[in-house]
């Protein structure tokens, strides 16, 4: 077998072709390629600007009209859904939720079961983890919570 063919089973999701702009971003939507966690095959979820930005490995998963653009990454088992918003080279990890119209952009990173909600923004280089919420109107910027 070729690694063509060996990338393919190993892949969650896939690129749907036609591109979409969503904040001067280039962005695809993803569809699921096989159930797992919580996603049925066939799924479409949110967009991304490249498979670069959502892991083929663990249960993550970007939801309804998140969106995950330039360098930014996310992985393990981390949800992004509803409008929320992951760029630059933010890093969504672990158990992660981020949601509602949040923000996290720049170096920032929340991981462990950290949850990013609402109208939220993290950005900076800060670190949002353990059991730590951020939500309302909260705006965070380099600054680690635990």
């Amino acid at each position: 077998m070729n690694d063509d063919n060996n990338n393919y089973n190993y892949k969650k999701y896939e690129l749907l072709p036609s591109p979409i702009t969503v904040n001067g971003h280039t962005v695809y939507k993803i569809k699921a390629l096989k159930s797992f966690a919580n996603i049925a095959k066939g799924e479409t979820g949110g967009a991304v600007s490249s498979e670069a930005n959502l892991s083929h490995f663990g249960c993550c998963w970007i939801y309804d009209n998140a969106t995950v653009v330039g360098n930014a990454k996310v992985y393990g088992n981390a949800k992004v859904y509803d409008s929320a918003i992951v760029a630059d080279n933010a890093q969504v990890y672990d158990c992660a939720k981020i949601g509602g119209n949040a923000v996290v952009k720049g170096n920032a990173q929340v991981y462990d079961c950290a949850r990013v909600l609402e109208n939220a923004v993290v950005y900076g280089d800060s670190k949002i983890r353990g059991l730590m919420r951020v939500y309302g109107e909260s705006h965070v910027n380099d600054e680690n919570w635990e």
